[in-house]
């Protein structure tokens, strides 16, 4: 899977590119997704991922992470089919401020609340939504079952 990676914070370390990249390559294979499958991971601030989260989901606050799925259809959006093109999975916007923010606040590690999101924003852009309780439930468990399998645990 390509994955580009986009830093308008210059707070994301290497370190943690290369650690994100591992996580959603691993997770990109559990989900049997093909190897032409591409998606970009964004790192803003509260201030630009706000902005984000009041044009597109009419909400005036920072929040964490958000996903902008590619492969999900809109109201009157037809299904391309016969064409044989990768995989465009979305966009993940994740606000390292937030980041930071809920690492502290929930006691484990930057590293693990960046994997977290990514793998959170990154279940998004292949469908799992928490609507109810029962997706709530279903995408709650893959996430820490992906997380746990490749080893990023809280602590």
């Amino acid at each position: 899977m390509q994955i580009d990676f986009r830093d308008d914070t210059k707070e994301v370390h290497e370190d943690h590119v290369n650690l994100l990249e591992q996580l959603l390559q691993f997770a990109a294979k559990q989900e049997k997704l093909p190897l032409s499958a591409e998606m970009s991971l964004s790192f803003v601030d509260n201030e630009q991922i706000q902005s984000i989260n009041r044009n597109y989901r009419q909400k005036d606050t920072p929040t964490d992470v958000i996903s902008f799925a590619m492969q999900e259809e809109g109201e009157g959006e037809m299904e391309i089919v016969g064409v044989d093109m990768p995989l465009v999975l979305g966009d993940i916007i994740i606000s390292v401020d937030k980041a930071k923010e809920q690492a502290e606040e929930y006691g484990h590690s930057f590293e693990r609340e960046l994997g977290f999101l990514a793998l959170h924003g990154f279940l998004h852009l292949l469908g799992f939504d928490h609507q109810t309780v029962e997706q709530e439930k279903e995408m709650f468990g893959k996430q820490e079952e992906i997380l746990h399998e490749f080893g990023l645990k809280r602590n």
